[in-house]
């Protein structure tokens, strides 16, 4: 038996939004635009296309600059993160990160709590660390894209059981291909999110526990 529980990252895993944090590398004033961007996406308001590579080009942080942002990940991880995920490993449960974050900034985190899959979007760099581009086909660059990679795990492993975790609306958009959409309120309660969720949290702590007392 196969059981995926799969985790959005940013204000999920961790109390950051990273390309909020690139943004503010920048200053203040660029940190305003790009945090707003940031919500519009989350809550539903705008595609997260519009906005993706546009953040991006305003920001267009250097290599150090992501390891930066990956070092900070770890240092603001969800206080019960890995408690939570060593409980889902022995229950028989295999974590996967996917998010519209950028890979380079989350495998720190994620060789932190052991997840061995992300799926992310790869930032590309020249010779010199300097920004080159991102991966512009990458599925969770777009609207229900994490559908699409989900989907995609599924056809491959064939699991038995599928849950999603996370805050956000493009986590929301899985919920027809998952079964069960958690939503994530630990550092940010979105109205749609909780409304829309089949169960809500405020504590990875409560993951387990909510798991184990639902038949799924």
């Amino acid at each position: 038996m196969t059981r995926f529980v799969f985790f959005d990252c940013d204000s999920t895993l961790s109390a950051i939004e990273g390309i909020d944090e690139l943004a503010r590398l920048r200053g203040d004033a660029l940190f305003a635009v790009v945090s707003q961007m940031t919500r519009d996406a989350m809550s539903g308001g705008v595609p997260l296309e519009e906005i993706f590579a546009r953040r991006l080009e305003l920001i267009r942080p250097t290599q150090a600059e992501m390891d930066s942002v990956g070092a900070l990940y770890v240092e603001k991880i969800e206080p019960d993160a890995a408690k939570t995920l060593s409980s889902l490993r022995q229950a028989g449960w295999t974590p996967v990160i996917i998010s519209g974050g950028f890979r380079q900034a989350i495998r720190p985190l994620a060789a932190h709590l052991g997840i061995d899959r992300i799926e992310a979007v790869d930032v590309f760099f020249n010779a010199d660390g300097s920004y080159r581009d991102f991966d512009r086909d990458y599925p969770t660059t777009r609207v229900r894209g994490k559908n699409e990679v989900i989907s995609a795990i599924k056809a491959a492993c064939r699991p038995t059981q599928v849950v999603m975790v996370g805050d956000g609306a493009s986590d929301l958009e899985t919920a027809p291909d998952v079964d069960l959409f958690v939503g994530f309120g630990g550092y940010a309660v979105r109205e749609k999110v909780k409304a829309g969720a089949q169960a809500f949290i405020y504590g990875m702590n409560e993951l387990p526990a909510l798991l184990l007392s639902r038949e799924i």
